[in-house]
């Protein structure tokens, strides 16, 4: 290849609505993006907050896997464009990534997709395989209105959750499991937790007169266990919904929202919950390594590694007596 062609293959544009994007960093893939955007040691390699790259890779979290083409930057991430990469060599790349967990489903672009989209996507193609995505605001469905704080009638006992930090092996979380008698698809498919959801009078959280905890309703996006941190730290700062203790829940605590069907969203949860964090973490960790989650979608809790992407949160907080 002649210095003229390396040139255009490194500065290759993608004209997105009415956007050129270029040039495209071919070496960038998901995983490096987390390790030069989120992670500690990571972060000094960029040299501006403001600095974005452009790259392309496979979703594979829905039925069929798409090439999507994303924008990265730190504490940005934001998918531009879809495009109609023919399906059986978006199939063949992914077959090529061997097994992964099923919250690590993002995968770098091979040399077939690659040479795919530079003959018919980049420069001066007419952008028929293009199709740009834009971000819609829909109001989630939250159910039914809940009852008043401190105006339900209930018919249970008041419990109060483990709320420490534990290190749990299988067998413990087999165990916590078992004691609460939560629902769990894999270890409990006959368990059941009955809670008293009410509201607190805002938007933002959920109170369980049950257990005694304040949650939110929403929470935070996909990032790894140390960024999680930071987020919480910078959430109690702000004093979220008025509160400046907000925390992961323990593994008893996240097991305790847990529903035995799925609800009209695709998750097991009360649907006054968003389902927009479909796993999430919590304040236990492995024997011998990784973290423990609890996963609302498949309705079960779960181990496997805090760093790449990590998890959703969804925070809470205990009461004043």
């Amino acid at each position: 290849m002649n210095i003229q062609n390396t040139e255009r293959v490194l500065y290759n544009k993608v004209r997105v609505g009415n956007r050129e994007i270029s040039p495209i960093d071919w070496e960038m893939t998901p995983d490096l993006s987390f390790g030069t955007y989120e992670s500690w040691g990571g972060r000094e390699r960029v040299r501006d907050n403001s600095e974005q790259v452009y790259y392309f890779f496979v979703d594979n979290w829905g039925d069929e896997p798409r090439v999507c083409l994303m924008e990265r930057a730190v504490k940005h991430a934001k998918v531009l464009a879809e495009i109609d990469v023919p399906t059986d060599i978006v199939r063949k790349c992914v077959e090529k990534q061997g097994r992964a967990a099923r919250f690590e489903m993002s995968f770098a672009i091979d040399q077939d997709v690659k040479k795919w989209l530079i003959a018919n996507v980049l420069d001066e193609n007419d952008g028929k395989y293009v199709h740009e995505v834009v971000e819609k605001t829909v109001r989630e469905n939250m159910g039914k209105p809940l009852p008043e704080q401190g105006k339900a009638k209930w018919n249970f006992e008041v419990v109060e959750l483990p709320s420490s930090s534990k290190i749990l092996l299988d067998e413990d979380v087999d165990e916590v499991i078992r004691q609460w008698n939560f629902y769990d698809s894999q270890r409990n498919t006959s368990g059941g937790f009955t809670n008293g959801l009410v509201n607190p009078g805002d938007t933002l959280t959920i109170v369980d007169e049950r257990t005694g905890l304040q949650w939110q309703a929403g929470g935070l996006d996909i990032c790894s266990n140390r960024t999680m941190k930071k987020k919480i730290e910078e959430l109690n700062k702000q004093g979220f919904a008025g509160f400046h203790d907000w925390r992961l829940p323990s593994l008893e605590e996240a097991m305790s929202l847990m529903e035995s069907s799925v609800n009209f969203k695709g998750v097991y949860l009360h649907p006054c919950f968003s389902m927009d964090q479909p796993f999430v973490f919590v304040d236990a960790t492995r024997k011998p390594g990784g973290y423990w989650f609890v996963d609302y979608k498949q309705g079960c809790a779960f181990w496997s590694s805090g760093t790449i992407p990590g998890g959703f949160g969804r925070l809470c907080r205990t009461l004043a007596k």
